[in-house]
């Protein structure tokens, strides 16, 4: 009602400047604000954003403004904030409630810096280590990507309505971003809507429907040929018509311009403004152009107002529940209550330490104290912030904004958390850098292997650092950069004992770590904390319980390596190779599989069985599995459920997620774990593009990891063919 009575009372000029997105951090666009009538900024950052609310207050019909800002994991574009390990490194918790609250801890904390919305959480699945932006994903998993999001969408957006503690989400990339050829960010995408029906899209239906997600953002890309940005199918027939979005979809980053300058699809910006419009895009982020070629097409009688008006009301729709055009538009939670508190940083480091997996261990972890009197540790990423940050964190330049002092005196890095822990257990601790990630010249390799000689313990912090990741940081080789490899074989020749921290923005190809190192520890960018999480996991002061939610390929040209893939592959049957779909010079299967994880726990799975093995129509598939701690230390396993349909009308993956309980089970214990799995994920999308679950032999699989040697096989039959 308030919508359309307030679209009734403005002009052209008004509405048009609703659609407008503009950066607050350079350029002269805050200048246009009464000019235009400009809707939105984003990435405004400290007082300004009060100022500009306070201008818009004071425009003919006072419409507020909208703030939007890249607050990815954790609003950390304001120094004073609470910084979580990346969408990564916190999904290998499989902890659907830890998204939650530190997304309620965000959301919080951006709206005490005055602004009303996030472009997060990342919904691009993570099917090629080599493109640059793996890190912003939970993982190559579509279900479980839609489940983790979803949560954080909740947590965004609050549990009762928006409030002074809430913001706006932004599901993105919307769609497919991350299944662009050779890993490169933002190219051409080859997929069929059957695959992206399959695949791609199910998490963001996931969002609207189940989470009520209030936008969606424009991938910068092209699928067959259809940049999304002019996709009307993906951005009108499915997001807002079949699935029924109540918020808005915005471009990403000068996607209209880039219609013209990039992709080539349109003679001129005009045209690129016309066709984003007219294919559902309601908001378009700094293309300065489009307001007045705009308005330039509706004078011209090129663009009917029905379309202009649908989506200024969605923009609307959004900042009157925000509240913005009543109390809230000024109101902030106070900033030294809010911001940064030790509530907050106890959730950050809760969520380093249940991200940490654990992928090898031959008993040399955790550490006694009592048989170790020297540790030596080296390593690039021992004393790295911006690594142990990861992307997203140092003002809003991005990858380009490599300043350490962002959130500095937050962080405690493994160099820090070992030097305090020399302070209560008895060893000395030496540290030598060894070498850079990036600088192939840099390296002590001389001094490791000779203080190698003399330490009961190395512990080597590798990985990568933020100038090799992120937007624009693509990657060809995922060898271990500069001369840290070389720093782990002058360890080797040297005999010491060798515990690996990987720290790192992506899988890379680690097979010498696997072969040779007596434990490896995965953290990806742990955040803050991470430093002091990798401490506890080392002296046993906490039991890892993360999994993998990414898989290792063993080297680059393995890559695709994800669990879910097709059966087909011509396979040799020489002695060699026992006719196994494979390379000729590679093995198969991952160096560490998705959902692989160890603990110093022993799990082990006594029983599994399901309900009912012949499945009706509609009738849900409940798995029973009884699980024991047989050891003498409490501890985390995440039990895992798959499901493979042996005979379809179309190819099929081998397994596919389609359940997990996280569950905590104290030493000596034993318990009884039901998953029920909904009927409609027995479902496929088939040639015609209909969701069906069609009748025949399914396979349920559960167990520790997606491994097929940790999974026990239970086989269930589907009796009718069921439209959904």
């Amino acid at each position: 009602m308030r919508v359309q009575d307030l679209l009734g009372r403005m002009t052209v000029e008004e509405k048009v400047g609703q659609l407008m997105q503009l950066p607050a951090h350079f350029g002269d666009y805050t200048d246009k604000l009464e000019e235009w009538h400009i809707g939105s900024f984003l990435h405004c950052t400290g007082d300004n954003a009060v100022n500009l609310q306070r201008r818009a207050a004071e425009t003919r019909l006072g419409i507020p403004l909208i703030f939007g800002i890249d607050a990815i994991h954790g609003h950390c574009f304001d120094n004073d904030s609470t910084v979580f390990p990346t969408q990564l490194s916190a999904s290998s918790s499989w902890d659907k409630d830890l998204m939650y609250r530190m997304a309620r801890i965000t959301a919080k904390e951006t709206r005490a810096s005055g602004l009303h919305w996030t472009f997060s959480p990342v919904l691009c699945v993570a099917r090629d280590a080599r493109w640059g932006r793996v890190n912003e994903t939970y993982g190559e998993d579509p279900w479980l990507i839609g489940e983790l999001a979803a949560e954080t969408i909740k947590g965004y957006q609050g549990p009762q309505g928006y409030d002074g503690e809430s913001i706006l989400a932004c599901a993105k990339h919307y769609v497919a971003y991350g299944e662009t050829l050779g890993g490169r960010d933002s190219y051409e995408c080859d997929t069929s809507r059957r695959k992206l029906l399959s695949l791609f899209l199910p998490p963001f239906e996931k969002a609207v429907k189940e989470a009520n997600v209030a936008s969606l953002m424009t991938g910068y890309h092209a699928i067959d040929g259809i940049p999304c940005t002019v996709d009307k199918w993906l951005l009108t027939d499915v997001a807002k018509t079949q699935w029924g979005l109540d918020g808005f979809v915005v471009t990403d980053w000068e996607n209209v311009r880039s219609l013209h300058t990039k992709q080539y699809v349109c003679a001129d910006e005009k045209e690129a403004c016309l066709r984003s419009l007219l294919a559902g895009n309601d908001m378009m982020m700094s293309t300065p152009e489009f307001y007045p070629l705009t308005l330039e097409l509706i004078a011209e009688g090129r663009v009917d107002m029905s379309v202009v008006d649908e989506a200024v009301a969605r923009v609307l729709k959004k900042k009157f529940e925000l509240g913005l055009f009543d109390e809230m538009r000024f109101f902030a939670p106070d900033r030294s209550s809010t911001m940064g508190i030790q509530s907050h940083l106890n959730v950050s480091l809760e969520a380093s330490l249940k991200s940490m997996v654990l992928l090898q261990n031959n008993g040399i972890l955790p550490i006694d104290p009592n048989r170790t009197r020297k540790v030596l540790l080296i390593g690039p990423n021992a004393d790295d912030v911006i690594a142990q940050l990861g992307d997203w964190s140092f003002g809003s330049m991005q990858a380009g904004a490599t300043n350490d002092t962002y959130h500095r005196d937050q962080t405690v890095t493994v160099l820090q958390a070992l030097r305090n822990a020399a302070q209560s257990y008895p060893f000395a601790l030496e540290y030598i850098k060894g070498a850079d990630c990036v600088d192939d010249g840099f390296s002590e390799i001389v001094q490791i292997e000779a203080a190698a000689a003399t330490a009961d313990l190395v512990i080597a912090c590798v990985g990568d650092t933020l100038a090799q990741n992120g937007e624009f940081h693509d990657r060809a080789d995922l060898t271990l950069s500069g001369q840290q490899q070389a720093m782990l074989e002058a360890v080797k020749r040297a005999n010491a004992p060798l515990v690996v921290a990987f720290i790192a923005s992506k899988p890379l190809t680690i097979p010498w770590i696997a072969e040779n190192a007596d434990a490896l520890i995965c953290g990806f960018n742990p955040g803050p904390f991470g430093g002091e999480a990798v401490k506890q996991v080392l002296f046993g002061e906490y039991n890892p319980g993360g999994k993998l939610t990414v898989s290792f390929p063993v080297h680059v040209g393995q890559i695709p390596v994800y669990y879910n893939k097709y059966t087909g592959w011509h396979a040799q049957n020489s002695a060699r190779l026992n006719g196994e779909e494979r390379y000729i010079d590679m093995p198969k299967d991952p160096l560490f599989s998705f959902g692989y994880g160890l603990s110093y726990s022993t799990f082990n799975y006594l029983s599994a069985q399901v309900q009912s093995d012949v499945i009706e129509p509609m009738q849900d598939v409940v798995v029973m599995v009884t699980l024991e701690n047989d050891s003498d230390r409490d501890g985390t396993e995440i039990v895992q459920v798959y499901l493979r349909d042996l005979y379809s009308s179309v190819t099929t993956p081998i397994k596919r997620l389609c359940g997990f309980e996280r569950v905590e089970l104290a030493a000596g214990e034993r318990r009884e774990i039901r998953i029920t799995i909904p009927f409609e994920q027995l479902a496929l999308i088939d040639a015609n593009l209909n969701k069906v679950v069609e009748a025949g032999e399914f396979h349920v699989m559960v167990g520790a990891s997606s491994r097929d040697e940790a999974l026990v096989t239970l086989p269930i039959r589907v009796t009718h063919d069921t439209a959904l």
